[in-house]
């Protein structure tokens, strides 16, 4: 993924936006993203559709928020996709007198502690009961992440008594599959959308507490000022949505082999007729 990311960079032309005196409807666009598996699909078709209406398009990927939110307030990009809700909140709160919301792309993140479908528990209260089950842990993944900050706090207010083993997203998907070919019990932290939750049939643990946040929505934003010195740009964008599904269907296909730039050829493809409908509400 990260390679595709900076093979998209290095096939574009420099950005042109690198201050937020825009040109009107310039035709270069710098798109920023964060190198995981629901944003990149997001700025790969976004990217795409508008490479398909004559734009040059730049991907450059960031590794941390603050880095991101500090290049878009330079206008070192243009825009990205981003958590404004939750997971980004605090640098949004932070910025947003220099930054714009342009239109929400995508809805349903969601992330917390999930076990095999076959598991007989369904919510988090009845952890504590049956924590022998999991053999009193639950596999998280890279500590300092916003989902074991919140795994931690579940464990907390629910009084499970259950080690929550930090490792990496790796670590824990191959746990969730050794148990699952073992028809074992497992509890996770895991995320939606995820080419996880695609592959191996596993739910959520209610949350009654709701320690949890709920499913939060992903919206593209942009220096401020950008939605007026490009409103075709700003119409073509705000006609993008991608449902869930299909963020997780795309990474599901690079988990089998595609590299990024194949998987949205081909969503694309398939999507030809929605797409042609996202012109169609931007020509109105």
């Amino acid at each position: 993924m990260r390679n595709f990311m900076k093979a998209l960079g290095a096939t574009a032309i420099a950005a042109t936006l690198a201050v937020p005196a825009f040109a009107q409807d310039d035709k270069t666009i710098t798109i920023g993203t964060m190198g995981w598996e629901d944003l990149t699909p997001i700025a790969g078709i976004t990217k795409k559709v508008l490479e398909d209406k004559g734009y040059t398009v730049e991907v450059e990927e960031f590794s941390e928020w603050g880095i991101a939110f500090a290049a878009l307030t330079n206008g070192d990009v243009d825009i990205m996709a981003s958590q404004t809700d939750y997971v980004a909140h605090d640098y949004w709160v932070k910025n947003m007198d220099k930054l714009e919301k342009i239109s929400p792309v995508s809805h349903g993140l969601y992330q917390a502690i999930a076990v095999p479908s076959y598991v007989s528990i369904n919510s988090m209260d009845e952890l504590a009961a049956n924590k022998d089950m999991f053999g009193g842990k639950i596999i998280g993944i890279e500590p300092g992440s916003g989902l074991m900050r919140d795994a931690a706090a579940a464990v907390e207010a629910y009084g499970t008594d259950m080690e929550l083993v930090e490792g990496s997203t790796a670590a824990m998907t191959a746990a969730l599959d050794s148990a699952m070919s073992r028809n074992e019990p497992i509890a996770v932290t895991i995320w939606e959308p995820s080419w996880m939750m695609q592959k191996y049939d596993v739910k959520f643990l209610a949350d009654p507490k709701g320690v949890f946040p709920a499913a939060q929505s992903y919206y593209l934003i942009g220096t401020k000022g950008f939605s007026e010195a490009n409103p075709a740009v700003r119409e073509q964008l705000a006609s993008i949505y991608i449902p869930l599904a299909d963020i997780t269907a795309i990474n599901g296909a690079m988990n089998e082999g595609k590299t990024m730039e194949e998987a949205v050829a081909d969503w694309t493809a398939a999507h030809a007729d929605l797409i042609s409908r996202w012109e169609a509400i931007k020509s109105e």
